[in-house]
């Protein structure tokens, strides 16, 4: 993934350490980094999991796809649901649109039974999230992390993706919390 190093950097130093100095008074940071490593391996040990990306960009899809590991550490893992349109790919700073639904895996893990979140079940119009595409400088963009961003490297803009996200490509704003989520993510262009 190609990152804004500056910019992001910087952002995610600010937030590992409020989050190591927030996240629990119980548990110190690398031991929620732990949790966090335990419960996506259980997670995931219950998929079909495919270790790498194919080097042709074509993926299995539908919803008994299996999960294609998108990097090295396993920190983020896409399904494919629909790949969209193959010719549709997003340009470096298109705006895109999504809606999504995901759930905490560690409360899953733990058999909290958490009920999914986020703005796929409200189709008001005015409640889709957007950032620009490979530009994380914005704060828009960079605010949702560069792992909600990822499948459009692959995929047509109009496609949909289950994706397991740690919290290191997760959402700025939570990274210091240690939460992965699985997201079930829909994309648009800016003229959906």
């Amino acid at each position: 993934m190609r990152i804004n190093k500056g910019i992001y950097a910087c952002l995610l130093v600010a937030m590992f350490a409020i989050g190591a100095l927030s996240c629990s008074k119980d548990k110190s940071y690398s031991e929620l980094l732990r949790s966090e490593e335990k419960a996506v391996n259980w997670y995931m040990s219950n998929q079909k999991i495919v270790s790498s990306v194919p080097k042709d960009s074509v993926f299995e899809t539908g919803p008994d796809a299996p999960f294609y590991r998108m990097d090295q550490d396993g920190y983020i893992y896409m399904q494919v649901v629909n790949p969209g349109t193959k010719d549709k790919k997003a340009k470096k700073d298109q705006l895109i649109y999504f809606r999504y639904m995901r759930t905490n895996i560690i409360d899953m893990y733990e058999g909290r039974n958490p009920s999914p979140s986020g703005n796929a079940d409200n189709l008001n119009g005015n409640n889709s999230t957007s950032f620009r595409f490979d530009n994380l400088d914005i704060q828009s963009s960079a605010s949702h992390g560069s792992g909600v961003q990822l499948p459009l490297r692959y995929l047509g803009i109009d496609c949909e993706v289950n994706i397991v996200i740690r919290s290191y490509y997760g959402f700025i704003s939570e990274t210091g919390a240690c939460q992965p989520y699985i997201y079930n993510i829909k994309y648009f262009s800016a003229q959906y």
